[in-house]
C-alpha cells in the first residue's frame, strides 16, 4: 500500500507505464519459453456477474478491471458446488462433488489427497500457500454438518441471523478484514523477498475470506455469518443509484426447495428497499476491499519485474444472493450464488478478450498442469482453459479432448431439503433435484430471462427431457441423492451416539436454538421419526 491506501486505478496504471512495457504480460508461444510462474488469488462469495457488464456499474474494482485489460475475463464461470469446502475440494482435485464426496461444509478431500500443487512441486515448481484453503475434512461448526444431515426431517427452523449491515470506522478505515490484508501482506513480501530470487518457476496461492459475511454473534452463542461489514472508505466506492432492488416472488409462489432456503436463512420476514439495497451496497463494498487485495499482488509483481512471466488467476469459490430471491449466502443454483469470477492475465493470454463459452472451477486443475507443461491426466472432470485463452496454436488444440457444452454444479449441504443438480449449457439452465421426481424441476432461459424469475420447465418439456437425459449421461443423480441420505443418517447417528446423555441440551442450543427451544420436544420427535 502507498501511504497506507490500496493502489487505485490511477495506481496500477501508473505502475505499468513506470515499468514500461516490460512490466506487462507478453504474448508468448508455449513451446520453446521457460515455464511460466503461477499466481491464483481465490476469494470467497464474490458474484462473477460484478466482473462485467452490467454488474460492473455498481461497484469500482480497478483490479478486476486491469485484469481484464491486459488478460481474459470469462463471462460464464461457474463453482461446482455453492459452498465453501466442496467447491475448493472441486478445485483442488479437478473432480465434480459426487467423485470427491464432499457432501457438506465438513466433508472435503483427505488431508493427503495429491492436489495439482502437488504435482507442480513434484515437477520443479517452488510452491507456496496464504489464507484461507478449506478443501479438506473437519472444518466448520457443529451446527452446520447436522443442520446438513438432518435436511431430510420434516421441520423447518431458521438457523442464520436476520442478514444486516454494520458500517465500521471513519474514511481513514482501509483494512476493515485485517486477517486478509495480513495473508495479503504475506503474499507481497513472499513476492518481494523471495520469489524475486528464485530460480525456478514458482506457484502462489492467496486465499481470501472478503466478501464473505461476518459472523453475526447477536444471533446468540452458535451464531452463523450474516453481516455485511464495512467502513465508508469502501461504501464510497459503490454508486448507489445503479443497485438493482430485486424483484422476489410471493413465499406462496416460491419452489419449495428455496422457500425452504429462504426460511432457514431468516429472509421470510419483512424487509424493506432500503435494507435490501443497504445490505447489497456493504456487499459490493466489501468486494471492492477484495479487489484491493488482488491489486496489491498486481503491484508487487510488476514492482520486482516479475509480473510479465506470470500468469495470474483469479477467481471464487461461488458468488452471494445478497438479497436476490429472498436470500442471502449461496448454496443455491440462481446465477447470484453459483456464477464465479474467472479473470486470467499472462504470457500469452490474450489481453482484452471476453470468453463467452461456459466454463467452471474443476478447470483450474488441468489448466495449471498445462502452464507447467505437465501431462493432464484423462480421468479429470474439467478441462484446460489454455486452448480459450491462447492466442492459439492450432496443432497443439488438435490434440485435446473436446471441451464439452456444459458445465455442471451439484449441492448436498446445509439450508437445502434435497440434493440439487444444475446443468448449464447455452442459453439454458436446467436444475434437477433428489430422485428427479419427488421435487419439480427448473428451466431458465438466461436470454430471455437473466433475473431467472420465470421456470419454463413446464412449457419446454422436450428441453427439459433432453437436458435431463444429458444431466443423467454426466451424473446418476437419483443414485448420488439416495447415497447422500443414506450419509446423512449414518452420520447423525453416529453423532447423536457419541453425545450419549448430552445428546438434547446439545441439539437444542445449535444454530436453530431459537426456534428449537419453542417446542423442543416437537422437534425432538420429528428427528426420531425420520431415523
Amino acid at each position: 500500500m502507498l501511504g497506507g491506501e490500496p493502489l487505485g486505478r490511477a495506481g496500477l496504471a501508473l505502475l505499468l507505464m513506470a515499468a514500461g512495457a516490460g512490466a506487462r504480460p507478453r504474448p508468448a508461444a508455449l513451446g520453446g519459453q521457460p515455464r511460466s510462474s503461477v499466481v491464483l488469488v481465490v476469494c470467497d462469495s464474490l458474484d462473477g456477474r460484478l466482473t462485467f457488464f452490467p454488474g460492473n456499474q455498481t461497484v469500482d474494482l480497478p483490479s478486476i478491471n486491469f485484469m481484464k485489460r491486459y488478460g481474459t475475463v470469462f463471462l460464464n464461470a461457474y463453482t461446482n458446488s455453492p459452498i465453501c469446502c466442496p467447491s475448493r475440494a472441486a478445485m483442488w482435485s479437478g473432480l465434480f462433488t459426487h467423485l470427491t464426496e464432499s457432501w457438506n461444509n465438513f466433508k472435503g478431500l483427505d488431508p493427503d489427497y495429491v492436489t495439482w500443487m502437488d504435482i507442480m512441486k513434484k515437477n520443479g515448481y517452488h510452491t507456496q500457500k496464504f489464507g484461507k484453503l478449506d478443501y479438506t475434512s473437519g472444518h466448520h461448526s457443529v451446527s452446520n454438518r447436522v443442520e446438513a444431515w438432518t435436511r431430510d426431517v420434516d421441520f423447518l427452523l431458521r438457523q442464520e441471523g436476520r442478514p444486516m449491515v454494520n458500517l465500521m470506522g471513519d474514511r481513514k478505515r482501509v483494512r476493515v478484514m485485517e486477517a486478509d490484508w495480513q495473508n495479503t501482506d504475506k503474499a507481497v513480501n513472499w513476492i518481494k523477498e523471495e520469489a524475486v530470487s528464485l530460480t525456478q518457476p514458482f506457484v502462489l496461492y492467496l486465499g481470501l475470506n472478503l466478501p464473505h459475511p461476518y459472523p453475526s454473534p447477536y444471533a446468540g452463542e452458535n451464531f452463523g455469518s450474516s453481516t455485511f461489514l464495512t467502513s465508508p472508505y469502501w461504501l464510497e466506492q459503490v454508486t448507489y443509484e445503479a443497485i438493482k432492488i430485486p424483484k422476489w416472488s410471493s413465499l406462496s409462489e416460491m419452489h419449495p426447495v428455496d422457500y425452504y432456503s429462504s426460511y432457514t436463512k431468516n429472509c421470510t420476514g419483512e424487509f424493506t428497499k432500503e435494507e435490501v439495497r443497504n445490505i447489497r451496497a456493504f456487499y459490493y463494498a466489501m468486494c471492492a476491499e477484495t479487489d484491493a487485495m488482488l491489486g496489491e499482488v498486481i503491484s508487487a509483481l510488476g514492482d520486482t519485474g516479475l509480473l510479465r512471466k506470470t500468469v495470474v488467476i483469479f477467481t471464487a469459490d461461488h458468488g452471494e444472493l445478497a438479497m436476490e430471491h429472498r436470500q442471502f449466502y449461496k448454496m443455491s443454483m440462481y446465477e447470484g450464488s453459483s456464477h464465479v469470477p474467472l479473470l486470467v492475465m499472462g504470457p500469452g493470454v490474450k489481453e482484452q478478450q471476453e470468453i463467452p463459452n461456459v466454463v467452471s472451477l474443476v478447470d483450474i486443475y488441468p489448466t495449471m498442469l498445462d502452464i507447467a507443461r505437465i501431462p493432464v491426466p484423462q480421468n479429470l472432470s474439467g478441462y484446460s482453459l489454455i486452448p480459450l485463452l491462447h492466442v492459439k496454436a492450432e496443432s497443439e488444440v488438435s490434440l485435446r479432448r473436446p471441451r464439452p457444452s456444459w458445465v455442471l454444479s451439484e449441492f448436498h449441504g446445509c439450508n437445502v431439503n434435497s440434493s440439487v443438480y444444475m446443468l448449464r449449457t447455452g442459453k439454458w439452465k436446467y436444475i434437477a433435484y433428489a430422485d428427479g421426481c419427488s421435487v419439480v424441476p427448473q428451466l431458465f432461459d438466461l436470454t430471455a430471462d437473466p433475473d431467472e424469475l420465470t421456470n419454463v420447465a413446464i412449457k419446454f418439456p422436450v428441453i427439459v427431457h433432453s437436458l435431463d437425459k444429458i444431466l443423467r449421461s454426466i451424473v446418476n443423480y437419483p443414485k448420488v441423492s439416495s447415497s447422500v441420505q443414506k450419509y446423512n443418517k449414518q452420520q447423525f447417528i453416529s453423532w447423536k451416539q457419541s453425545l450419549g446423555q448430552n445428546y438434547s441440551s446439545v441439539i437444542a442450543n445449535l444454530r436453530w436454538h431459537q426456534d428449537w427451544l419453542k417446542e423442543q420436544k416437537k422437534y425432538e420427535n420429528a428427528i426420531d421419526k425420520w431415523l
